[in-house]
């Protein structure tokens, strides 16, 4: 059969529209396409390749697992997911651990569980959640109600109730609406599809005292800022706060789908046997890649890299725009960075980004506004430099166009 883009659109829903390549092969941060085109990959999967395409480590683990065991079930357990939730568990605040197979999944859980553990302790009244506008929690009905952004939620009837926003970054707004009726407060500690937005120090260690005056339980989405993204192995661990519920996906498993809500003891217990589960959580598969991902991440070479990577993408982003004078500010951390356009180019991510599409490089847009980069953590130097030229040709080819 021959596989081409158009037959994508005849035979997928149409809820995606892809770029007209179709990759075949990756290799580090470089893929090609079916004509044996190269691309260099500042996109990652979408924050997910945190070791870039096919690491031999990865593939290697992976394979060793597929001879032994694929699938159980949950009415049995297995050593790949005991060893990775050790090791998570040893990592971090964390006592428990519950897997499951996304982002989306890991947030359900814990916002199931934060409710839960409320009714448990307090009582039914207090089951208000608050989240932050232009959040990003995933596109379950709950989480993307929790989510802040109407365009994900509106147009699929009733949602999910006692869920509110308010700004993020804005402590007073958070103040004001935070009661003893909040059950808890969900937040992503650097906001990735809202636009790479940074908290400040201020704001992230407010939210924590409010929760901790309410007893509302602080839930850090950490699925595209976890594991190695930041320069630290998770983003809470740079901020000085610690939550109450953590979530991971993304580059857990560098590639493979893996989820996993991270928690306390006293909280897990409300997740009795028969509240909560998943089919192919904890898969024995997934966690034996995620547990080598963590393994490699979590090393002081890897981490520091980040941020020494980082500020060559700053300094080489700073050059260009001193050329083009396209962004009004360069944002985020370590291997998640926004380039945020400014008046003259506001509305047009997606036109820069199909323009690097364009000059063989692979990038993702935040919203309509950032142009947004979330490449490996190990992506070469000389990887970066090449694919910030190509990048240098795509902001030309619109401004000049």
């Amino acid at each position: 059969m021959k596989v081409t883009r158009e037959l994508f659109d005849q035979v997928m829903v149409p809820n995606y529209n892809p770029a007209q390549m179709i990759p075949v092969k990756g290799e580090g941060s470089r893929v090609w396409d079916q004509d044996g085109n190269e691309y260099i990959d500042f996109a990652g999967g979408i924050a997910v390749n945190a070791l870039g395409h096919c690491h031999p480590e990865l593939v290697a683990a992976l394979n060793e697992q597929g001879g032994k065991l694929w699938h159980l079930s949950n009415v049995f357990t297995n050593e790949p997911a005991i060893r990775l939730a050790k090791k998570l568990t040893d990592l971090t605040f964390a006592d428990r651990v519950y897997f499951a197979n996304s982002g989306a999944e890991a947030n359900e859980a814990a916002l199931k569980l934060a409710r839960r553990y409320a009714l448990d302790h307090y009582g039914e009244h207090k089951d208000q959640i608050i989240s932050f506008k232009q959040g990003f929690h995933g596109r379950t009905f709950f989480t993307v109600t929790v989510g802040g952004q109407a365009a994900y939620s509106d147009g699929f009837g009733p949602k999910p109730g006692a869920v509110d926003h308010v700004d993020y970054n804005d402590l007073d707004a958070l103040a004001e609406l935070i009661s003893d009726r909040t059950c808890a407060v969900m937040m992503e500690p650097l906001q990735g599809e809202g636009g790479i937005i940074s908290p400040t120090m201020e704001f992230v260690q407010g939210v924590r005292e409010l929760c901790d005056k309410h007893n509302a339980l602080l839930i850090f989405d950490e699925v595209q800022a976890g594991v190695g993204r930041t320069g630290h192995l998770y983003a809470y661990m740079g901020l000085g706060v610690t939550p109450d519920i953590l979530t991971t996906a993304k580059s857990l498993g560098g590639g493979f789908p893996i989820g996993a809500m991270l928690t306390t003891e006293t909280i897990a217990a409300s997740l009795k046997p028969g509240t909560h589960g998943s089919t192919y959580g904890g898969n024995p598969l997934a966690c034996a890649v995620a547990e080598r991902v963590l393994d490699i991440v979590n090393s002081p070479e890897v981490l520091s890299g980040v941020l020494a990577k980082e500020q060559l993408f700053r300094e080489k982003l700073g050059e260009i725009n001193q050329k083009y004078h396209v962004f009004s500010e360069i944002r985020g951390k370590g291997m998640l960075l926004g380039c945020a356009l400014n008046e003259d180019y506001k509305g047009r991510a997606r036109d820069f980004m199909m323009a690097a599409t364009e000059q063989h490089l692979m990038c993702l847009v935040a919203g309509a506004n950032v142009i947004r980069f979330a490449p490996s953590l190990v992506i070469p130097d000389e990887d970066i430099l090449e694919g910030l030229k190509r990048f240098e040709k795509a902001i030309s080819s619109v401004v000049n166009a």
